[in-house]
C-alpha cells in the first residue's frame, strides 16, 4: 500500500477569504477527495482495472505518471543552495520519460527568471516548464469573462502579459469600472492602486486573486505577502476574490493542461499549499521531508492535507515505493510497522527511517479517518524503549 513555498512568496500563512463552500468550490474548479488515502501501491494509473490490483512496484515511482509538478524552496533549493540531491532527481525525469514543472505562487517573477535561477542551481529548467500564480490566474479570470473584456491589472508587467495573451484588455484605472481586477503580488505597489482596485471590486467587477499567501521571507526577515494587499481589498469591499494559486486547484491544473498529461504526481514539502491543492486537484501527492513539514506534521495532518506518498528526499521519486500492508490491524512499510492502541500509535522501526513515518501514518489515518483539526497523536517507538 503506498500513501497516499517558492523563491520570493513562501507563506508563512495564508488569508482565510472563502466564498462558502459550495461557490467556492466551483469557481476555484477544485476537487474534494471523497475518501481518505487508500495507502495502496494499485492507487496509481498502472491498477489494472479488473481488480484493481498492480504488479509490486519494481521501478521508479516517477514511471507511474505522465508528469512531475514539482514546488521550488524546500524541494527543490534551500535558501541560496540546492538540495543536496534533488537536481541530479529532477535531471534523471527526462531519462524514464517523465515530464517535468515546477509550481510556484510567485506571480511577480516570470517563468523565464525562474527557469534562470533554476539553472544556476543546476537544475534542468525552460520557461516552459515553469508555472507561475499570474498565468494560472490569466487563464482562470478568462473562463470569468467573455474575449475583449477589460481588466484592472493591480500587479506586474508579468501579470498584465498574461491577462493581455487570453485575448482580454489590461487597463490601469477603475474609470470607467471594469468587467474585472486581476491582483498579484508586486512590491511597488501602494495605496492609489490597492483604492483603484477596491473602486472596481465595488462597482461589481469580477475579482480574480493570483495567490493569498501572508507573507514570504526576505533577506531582512519576513515580509507582507499578496494576501495582506488582497485583504486591504476585502476589508474595504466586504467582498472576496477567486484564488487561482496554492492551496487551490487551478494552478496545478494549468500546468498539467499545458503539459498535456492526465496523470501527474505533485511533489512539495508544505501540507498546507502543495499538498492540499495537489488533493483539490485530484492528483497524487508527495511531500517531501526537505522542507518546511516533517514527518509528525504528516502525521498529525487533517484529512484534506494527507499526502498519498511520504518521501525522505526527491531521489525516492526514482525508487520503487514499498507496498504498505495491513493484517490484523499492523500496518507494515519496508522493515517498519505500526498499529493504533488506545488513541496510541506504537511504531516498531527506526525514528529516522522513513517506513517507519509511512507505517505510523498508515494505522493513525485509517483509525482516524476524518480529521478537521490538525493533531498529532502520543506516539511510542518500541525501538527506543
Amino acid at each position: 500500500m503506498s500513501m497516499t513555498s517558492q523563491p520570493s512568496e513562501l507563506s508563512e500563512g495564508r488569508l482565510d477569504l472563502s466564498l462558502g463552500d459550495g461557490e467556492n468550490a466551483a469557481l476555484n474548479r477544485s476537487v474534494a477527495r471523497d475518501t481518505v488515502p487508500s495507502f495502496s501501491s494499485s492507487d496509481g494509473p498502472d491498477a489494472t482495472p479488473e481488480t484493481g490490483e498492480s504488479e509490486p512496484l519494481k521501478s521508479a515511482l516517477a514511471q507511474r505518471y505522465g508528469a512531475v509538478l514539482s514546488d521550488l524552496d524546500g524541494v527543490v533549493y534551500a535558501g541560496a543552495s540546492a538540495i543536496p540531491g534533488a537536481t541530479e532527481a529532477l535531471e534523471k525525469l527526462e531519462d524514464i520519460g517523465v515530464a517535468l514543472a515546477y509550481v510556484t505562487n510567485n506571480a511577480s517573477r516570470s517563468s523565464a527568471e525562474v527557469a534562470a535561477h533554476l539553472r544556476a542551481l543546476g537544475a534542468p529548467a525552460t520557461a516552459e516548464q515553469v508555472f507561475g500564480s499570474a498565468l494560472a490566474g490569466a487563464e482562470l479570470l478568462a473562463e470569468q469573462v467573455p474575449p475583449g473584456a477589460t481588466v484592472l491589472i493591480t500587479g506586474s508587467a508579468v501579470l498584465a502579459r498574461h491577462v493581455a495573451e487570453q485575448g482580454l484588455v489590461p487597463v490601469t484605472t477603475a474609470d470607467p469600472i471594469p468587467d474585472a481586477v486581476i491582483q498579484g503580488f508586486e512590491p511597488t505597489l501602494g495605496w492609489k492602486d490597492l483604492a483603484e482596485a477596491a473602486f472596481a471590486v465595488a462597482g461589481g467587477a469580477v475579482w480574480v486573486a493570483t495567490n493569498t499567501d501572508m507573507s514570504f521571507p526576505q533577506a531582512r526577515g519576513i515580509a507582507p505577502g499578496n494576501g495582506t494587499l488582497v485583504a486591504a481589498v476585502s476589508a474595504a469591499t466586504g467582498k472576496a476574490p477567486i484564488v487561482a494559486g496554492k492551496p487551490e486547484a487551478q494552478l496545478f491544473m494549468t500546468a498539467a493542461n499545458h503539459l498535456g498529461v492526465h496523470a501527474a504526481l505533485v511533489v512539495g514539502d508544505r501540507l498546507d499549499t502543495d499538498i492540499l491543492g495537489g488533493n483539490r486537484a485530484g492528483m497524487a501527492t508527495a511531500l517531501v521531508l526537505t522542507g518546511v513539514d516533517t514527518a509528525e506534521n504528516a502525521l498529525a495532518a487533517v484529512t484534506d492535507e494527507r499526502p498519498m506518498y511520504l518521501f525522505s528526499d526527491l531521489g525516492q521519486l526514482h525508487q520503487p515505493y514499498p507496498d504498505i500492508t495491513e493484517k490484523d490491524g499492523v500496518y507494515t512499510s519496508g522493515g517498519s510497522r505500526a498499529n493504533v492502541e488506545d488513541g496510541v500509535v506504537i511504531m516498531g522501526g527506526p525514528r529516522e527511517d522513513v517506513d517507519t513515518w509511512r507505517a505510523g501514518c498508515a494505522a493513525w489515518w485509517a483509525a482516524s479517518p476524518r480529521q478537521h483539526t490538525a493533531s498529532l497523536p502520543p506516539l511510542r517507538f518500541l525501538d527506543e524503549e
